[in-house]
């Protein structure tokens, strides 16, 4: 969702990698809240951050906990912004699922427009 997001909200002003710490596929959850504000995701697809090693970042954004402690070992020299955000496929049950992707996604939209407001 933060790679939609941020693809969307930065245009062409804004270059958009993404990665977690273990390859899945796109939630299903997180392509129908997205859906919902008009953002496509399905080409997205899960990456590893193996992907970006000898790659050269600006800024590097984390909004996992699990993701922050894993993304120690990117090299180079980049700002690093963090924001703790739950897991929302741990929720249990459909709607409590749904609800804490729409959360999430909600959380994620708030702070990429203040990020961006303050480049």
């Amino acid at each position: 969702m933060a790679e939609g997001l941020l693809r969307n909200l930065g245009g062409d002003g804004v270059d958009v990698f993404s990665a977690g710490t273990v390859a899945t596929s796109v939630n299903p959850f997180a392509i129908r809240v997205m859906d919902e504000i008009g953002i496509d995701i399905r080409g997205q697809f899960s990456k590893t951050l193996d992907r970006y090693v000898g790659m050269q970042f600006d800024v590097v954004i984390t909004v996992c906990d699990t993701a922050a402690a894993n993304c120690t070992f990117l090299p180079g020299k980049y700002n690093r912004v963090h924001w703790s955000f739950p897991d929302p496929a741990a929720a249990s049950g459909d709607e409590a699922r749904l609800e804490a992707f729409r959360t999430v996604r909600n959380g994620l939209n708030l702070k990429f427009i203040e990020w961006l407001a303050a480049l």
